[in-house]
């Protein structure tokens, strides 16, 4: 199966992925569209933030860190004029569990960001890319 995406209407859009899955893509009410779905700008940051806690969490379970949580905070900054494409990104990389250390993470953000993660390493390509995070301890 391809990747498909099926104009709905006004500014609605239905995506059919290669895996089977469907998403719903609209625009605000104040660019004609309806609300109805996550803008596309939107999906192309959690794409990559997904693809980053992925990687993290691949890697730090690989090396037996017990990941109890992770959650990614998304701010971003875009071009004033068209092409409106994002110039700064950082992801803020909360991660709660036990023996996980700063040295782990660090390795893991570096190989996600630099290595395994090609959503965030073609963002890179436009956008100043920084990442930043803090562990919090599971009790």
């Amino acid at each position: 199966m391809k990747d498909r995406l099926k104009w709905i209407d006004d500014f609605g859009f239905l995506g059919e992925t290669a895996s089977g899955h469907s998403l719903v893509m609209d625009g605000g009410i104040e660019h004609g569209g309806r609300n109805r779905g996550a803008r596309p700008m939107e999906l192309l940051l959690h794409g990559a933030a997904g693809c980053m806690a992925y990687d993290i969490i691949a890697i730090l379970k690989n090396k037996k860190k017990d990941v109890r949580d992770l959650w990614i905070e998304i701010d971003k900054t875009q071009a004033e004029s068209s092409p409106k494409v994002y110039t700064t990104i950082n992801f803020h990389i909360v991660i709660t569990g036990v023996n996980v250390d700063n040295e782990a993470v660090e390795n893991a953000i570096k190989l996600a960001s630099e290595k395994y993660c090609s959503a965030s390493i073609m963002l890179s390509k436009t956008a100043k890319m920084s990442y930043t995070y803090e562990i919090r301890v599971h009790e």
